[in-house]
C-alpha cells in the first residue's frame, strides 16, 4: 500500500468518526424533532420550543448535546440565541431525514 492510500484511509476514518458522532448525537426522538424544525434555517430557542412542544429547559439540554457534538452552531443576538446546523454534510443528512421522516420535500427547504 502506498503512502497516498494510507493517508486516504486515515482521512476517511476521520470522516467516518465525524459521521458516527453526528449520527449518535441526533439519534434521539426530541433531537430529531429539533433538527426537523431547524432544517437549513437559523432558528431561535423560543421558536424551537414553540414548534417542538417540550419545555424550554428540556429543549436547551438537547440543544447543548447537539452543540457539544458539533452538529449545531449558535449565534447570540441581544437576549436571543439562534441555532443552525453547522456542517454542510450533516445538513445534507438533515435535509434527507426531513424528506423521509418529516414529510418535507427538499424544494421546501429554500423557502
Amino acid at each position: 500500500m502506498n503512502q497516498n492510500a494510507i493517508v486516504d484511509l486515515i482521512d476517511k476514518h476521520e470522516h467516518i468518526e465525524t459521521a458516527a458522532r453526528a449520527l449518535k448525537s441526533i439519534a434521539h426522538p426530541l433531537r430529531l424533532k429539533i433538527l426537523c424544525v431547524l432544517g437549513d434555517q437559523e432558528v431561535c430557542v423560543q421558536d424551537i420550543v414553540d414548534a417542538v412542544g417540550a419545555s424550554q429547559s428540556n429543549i436547551s439540554q438537547h440543544l447543548a448535546i447537539l452543540r457539544d457534538k458539533d452538529v449545531l452552531q449558535t449565534r447570540k443576538d441581544a437576549n436571543r440565541v439562534y441555532y443552525r446546523v453547522g456542517d454542510k454534510r450533516t445538513l445534507q443528512l438533515i435535509v434527507l431525514m426531513r424528506e423521509v421522516f418529516c414529510g418535507i420535500p427538499p424544494e421546501e427547504e429554500s423557502r
